[in-house]
């Protein structure tokens, strides 16, 4: 995988992005939140972007050129682009991106870089490496919301084909304030199918049981504990947010069903043991999550709820 580290906060730094220069980059998709959150930041530091989207756009923004066009079949004005592009970015749907590989591989110049932001990285780097082996490509997973800001967040990153640009992007990323996280395609996937689908689907089970059971919502949120309380805030950021977004996480994620079953095991582990009145059991079903975390992941994290909790009052 390139020149990464994998598993660990990398050691990209902003110094790493002193050379090369990015001076123009073409970014698809630029109308939805990710997509826009980069323009932002490339616009930012001094990057002429060109935004190639379906639609047009009728507002101007100084450094933007904007081109209503499908980057998977680029015409005059998009080729032009690409093929004058340090850096092309794809914010688009995971089957756009891999329809765009051969085209845009044939269009850009030597030396440039093919970035995506998909939230599966596996069959990305396996379109990469069996049509533009010789590309420089890097996959970014910013790990947050494009609501928030950047700085201190993780975003995670994979190297397919790694070289200068590659390396240069990455620390203009790290200058940005992101936390860069370098993992291979695979670790990705596997990571993410906990760190989102589990987490989501774990989340909308219980805003599912809260719609099955009907307490009241005004009695419920007064007397909600922090756990409680803090699972209602998540659902409600969830629910406020798009289904499709959610609906891509778990169905476009090669890990994420085995992520729900685990899910369910757990659940039915738990119902057994309440069931035959088994605290011993139970005992155990908790001592395993003792493992899993670890004794120092456990004491952090625990201390770091106690802050949250402590906020929350």
């Amino acid at each position: 995988m390139g020149d990464t580290q994998a598993g660990t906060t990398s050691p990209v730094r902003a110094a790493d992005a002193a050379a090369p220069v990015f001076s123009r980059c073409v970014v698809a998709g630029a109308s939805g939140g990710v997509g826009g959150m980069f323009t932002g930041l490339l616009l930012r530091s001094g990057v002429e972007v060109t935004r190639v989207d379906l639609a047009a756009r009728r507002e101007r923004e100084p450094g933007v050129r904007d081109v209503a066009d499908d980057i998977r079949a680029p015409g005059p004005a998009t080729a032009r682009a690409v093929a004058d592009a340090d850096l092309v970015l794809l914010a688009v749907p995971e089957q756009a991106a891999l329809d765009a590989v051969a085209p845009l591989a044939a269009l850009m110049r030597p030396g440039a870089l093919l970035a995506d932001t998909l939230s599966v990285k596996s069959r990305m780097a396996r379109r990469l490496r069996t049509t533009a082996p010789a590309l420089q490509a890097v996959g970014l997973n910013p790990m947050f919301a494009p609501s928030l800001p950047l700085p201190g967040r993780p975003v995670a990153a994979v190297t397919v084909t790694g070289g200068p640009a590659a390396r240069a992007f990455l620390g203009l990323v790290a200058g940005w304030g992101g936390r860069v996280v370098e993992l291979d395609p695979a670790e990705h996937d596997t990571l993410t199918a906990v760190q989102q689908a589990a987490t989501h689907a774990a989340v909308l089970s219980f805003g599912l049981a809260l719609a099955e059971l009907r307490p009241g919502m005004t009695a419920l949120r007064a007397s909600a504990p922090p756990p409680h309380r803090t699972l209602l805030m998540l659902l409600a950021r969830i629910a406020s947010g798009s289904p499709e977004v959610y609906w891509d996480v778990q169905a476009g994620n090669p890990h994420a069903d085995a992520a729900r079953r685990a899910l369910g095991r757990g659940l039915e582990r738990i119902g057994r043991a309440v069931a035959e009145g088994d605290e011993d059991a139970f005992e155990d079903l908790v001592e395993e999550v003792r493992g899993a975390l670890g004794d120092h992941h456990r004491d952090e994290l625990a201390q770091a709820c106690a802050r949250l909790f402590a906020d929350l009052a």
